[in-house]
């Protein structure tokens, strides 16, 4: 063999052999999907995704989802996800059934697809995060409630996300169901704010108007609770109806320090986009399309996280914030 072929030989095989490594070498791809873009909850997850990704190395967040908090939005932003071949999905369902179909096809595509925070049908995901345990956060706001009315008893209000929201529903459904631990609570009725702040606003001032009964508005949603604590304020109702629920402590310090609200609850959305990340990672790596009751996932300094019945898993019991501890927290998030 010639000099000149052989070294020809050699450059193609260098070559091969660099693009093997190249291709070795390109980043396990996850996509954060929220239920919308600019909510003060998700930003924080993507933060907590984003350190996950720093720890795990070569690997990147697509922080993504639409404008407005609509399974159609969702679906869209899937479809092109799914068209970029992008290694795992992790979303927030805005409508557990509509995105069902469009995951499949992702699953089918080899994209491992998981559910957090809202979750999907079981066809559409192999497994779920919820953020905590449903029947704990149902409790907890009504425990909350009970504190914040005059000897744990009177009329109580429900400010939603939109109507089809997975885990705002289920959390709606625990509360109901431990209404008999809370017998001086009287829930007369559940409006929707769609996770949009003007129209929660509008919602809630329009529930004082309508009811004027109810004592306390619980809002499971960190939109809605803090437009419902503004609307109590311009109301001129504020140390007369009190808001609690789920938010975030920077954005309800001032509904604490103004007395519209005496506490409230949440996880920290930090470590849920982290654990998200994680699990969603484990999937990738472990090529899993299947998990079981009992099976045990890593997730970083999370520890590990149980598989339960549904191929779902809880991350941690909401904390309860409130004047003691108001200050501390909101300089986190």
């Amino acid at each position: 063999m010639s000099l000149i072929k052989t070294l020809a030989l050699s450059a193609a095989f260098a070559v091969a052999l660099m693009g093997g490594a190249a291709s070795a070498q390109e980043p396990t791809r996850i996509a954060l999907v929220v239920k919308s873009l600019g909510n003060g909850f998700f930003d924080a997850a993507n933060k907590g995704a984003e350190e996950a990704a720093k720890e795990l190395g070569n690997t990147e967040i697509i922080y993504t989802g639409p404008t407005t908090t609509t399974a159609e939005g969702q679906i869209e932003v899937l479809n092109s996800l799914v068209s970029q071949r992008v290694d795992a999905i992790a979303v927030s369902a805005n409508d557990p059934d509509a995105l069902a179909p469009v995951l499949k096809r992702a699953m089918d595509r080899g994209i491992k697809v998981i559910s957090w925070d809202s979750g999907v049908a079981p066809e559409g995901r192999i497994m779920h995060l919820n953020p905590s345990s449903n029947a704990l956060i149902g409790e907890t706001c009504l425990k909350l409630a009970a504190a914040a009315l005059p000897e744990g008893k009177g009329d109580v209000a429900i400010l939603s996300a939109t109507a089809t929201s997975t885990n705002q529903n289920v959390w709606i459904e625990e509360m109901k169901k431990a209404l008999p631990n809370y017998p001086g609570i009287n829930i007369v009725t559940t409006v929707y704010g769609d996770d949009l702040s003007d129209k929660s606003y509008r919602e809630a001032t329009a529930l004082l108007q309508a009811h004027p009964e109810v004592k306390v508005i619980i809002a499971p949603t960190s939109v809605g609770i803090v437009a419902a604590a503004q609307a109590v304020a311009d109301a001129g109702k504020t140390g007369q109806v009190f808001v609690t629920g789920l938010g975030l402590p920077s954005e309800m310090a001032g509904a604490i320090k103004a007395g519209t609200s005496k506490s409230f609850a949440i996880w920290n959305p930090i470590d849920l986009g982290y654990s998200a990340a994680m699990l969603a990672h484990d999937l990738v790596e472990g090529d899993i399309t299947k998990v079981e009751p009992g099976q045990k996932l890593k997730a970083g300094r999370m520890g590990e996280i149980t598989v339960g019945e549904g191929a779902e898993a809880a991350m941690s019991e909401p904390f309860t914030y409130d004047a003691s501890n108001i200050d501390e927290f909101s300089k986190i998030f």
